[in-house]
């Protein structure tokens, strides 16, 4: 175990220890809004929901085996061990893809002026986000369950080719003309839920221009800063996209490195473990930045604050 190591496996707990208190702590405050303030739930909260879990499974099992390697710990997976974690890493990670796609599309959606060609689909929202939901759970079920026959765990012997490398896991048969429609697959499946988030981003970036040309074409400073729930939902969603996609990009190139690379290199697993749960570790605090009850809670305590303040200076 070099310092090196250790220097990163101190990293990725750190990031561990901040992106489950993130998503736990946003777990909990909507099981809280639910039970307590119902007033302020809302269909899209279920969704947030969805996508919370995701990535607090996604965090937990990419970043624990990468922990334990960095520290030395030998044969901390075995064969069975690798398949589990590497199955239920990818499905859960592909959970997130697709429901901050759907989130997107909702929003798109919903932000959409009630008198464009979309505005019919408002009314079956809620049916088709469900649906969508069911659908991807089902393919990502379908799709990384294959991958369980191509994982075991990693060999003594010097890997070299393109073999896909995790902490304690290697692939099998990853080189072989069989696990080439199944690497197309899962490329195109990724590839089309990021080509819907960018495109009903892009939407919802147009939509906002225009709501901020009209509101300077009428000279209203109050429409023009106006934050209703729906512009609120709409950045926090922007956000959540725009951080998805350059994540999303930049861990695959990695990825991608890493498995044609000839020469492997054992710290880019620890490094890639990093970089692919940045989006699961920033995203409840980007969630929680526009979020309802937060505001109240934030808009309360900054009340409370300056009234004790006054009540000081008076005395």
């Amino acid at each position: 175990m070099t310092v090196g190591n250790s220097v990163l496996g101190v990293f990725l707990i750190s990031q561990l220890c901040v992106g489950v208190i993130g998503n736990t702590s946003l777990f909990i405050l909507y099981i809280y809004t639910f039970l307590f303030k119902p007033h302020f739930k809302k269909l899209i909260d279920l969704f947030f929901m969805h996508l919370t879990i995701a990535n607090m499974v996604t965090i937990v099992f990419i970043l624990i085996p990468d922990i334990m390697s960095s520290f030395g710990v030998p044969n901390f997976l075995d064969a069975v061990g690798c398949k589990v974690v590497l199955c239920i890493y990818r499905i859960f990670r592909g959970l997130s893809i697709s429901t901050t796609c759907i989130l997107s599309t909702f929003q798109a959606v919903t932000v959409t002026p009630s008198n464009s060609q979309w505005a019919w689909l408002k009314h079956k929202l809620s049916t088709w986000m469900f649906s969508s939901l069911l659908c991807s759970w089902l393919i990502n079920l379908a799709i990384y369950g294959y991958m369980v026959e191509m994982v075991i765990d990693k060999t003594n012997s010097t890997q070299d080719g393109h073999i896909y490398l995790h902490a304690y896991c290697q692939s099998s048969n990853f080189g072989n003309e069989n696990s080439e429609p199944f690497l197309s697959i899962i490329f195109m499946y990724d590839l089309l839920y990021v080509a819907i988030m960018m495109w009903t981003s892009l939407y919802m970036v147009i939509l906002l221009y225009r709501h901020r040309k009209r509101a300077q074409y009428l000279h209203s400073p109050s429409l023009s800063s106006q934050q209703s729930p729906e512009l609120r939902a709409t950045h926090s969603i922007l956000l959540l996209v725009s951080c998805f996609v350059i994540l999303y990009w930049l861990n695959n190139f990695i990825t991608i490195y890493g498995f044609f690379s000839q020469t492997k290199i054992p710290r880019l697993e620890g490094i890639n473990a990093f970089w692919a749960t940045c989006y699961p570790t920033i995203c409840p605090f980007l969630i929680m930045k526009n979020n309802k009850l937060i505001l109240h809670f934030t808009s309360s305590f900054s009340a409370l604050r300056m009234t004790c303040f006054q009540h000081a200076l008076r005395s």
